[in-house]
């Protein structure tokens, strides 16, 4: 399994992949960008089966990431991993094509939860 964690900051991709780890994904191949922009570049030269973003980033914020990458009939799951979880927020990212929202602080155990639900193995 490959996925793409997109946050503007390395130390919050680190952590994220920690808690995946944790979550039982030990064996995943991680890929990493630091916004939407080149997180657009890492999928036009890999293939991912999960998607994790944050949704505030400069360049281009995570929903400006999600909808560049539905208008191109890209429907790999995509989650966002925010320090916001406003019920408007949660409307606008399903809205917008995305499988899931957690808000930080988050554990093994949410993203676990998160991922079952979609169906991501």
């Amino acid at each position: 399994m490959r996925v793409l964690v997109v946050d503007d900051s390395r130390a919050m991709r680190m952590i994220v992949i920690r808690q995946l780890r944790q979550a039982g994904f030990d064996d995943a191949e991680f890929l990493e960008a630091q916004d939407g922009i080149e997180a657009l570049h890492q999928l036009s030269d890999h293939e991912v089966d999960l998607v994790l973003s944050d949704w505030n980033m400069p360049e281009m914020n995570g929903l400006e990431f999600l909808r560049e990458l539905r208008s191109h009939d890209k429907e790999v799951p995509f989650g966002f991993v925010t320090s916001e979880g406003t019920p408007d927020m949660v409307r606008l990212a399903r809205e917008s094509g995305a499988s899931f929202l957690i808000s930080k602080p988050f554990t093994p155990a949410n993203f676990r939860d998160a991922l079952d639900a979609v169906g991501v193995q």
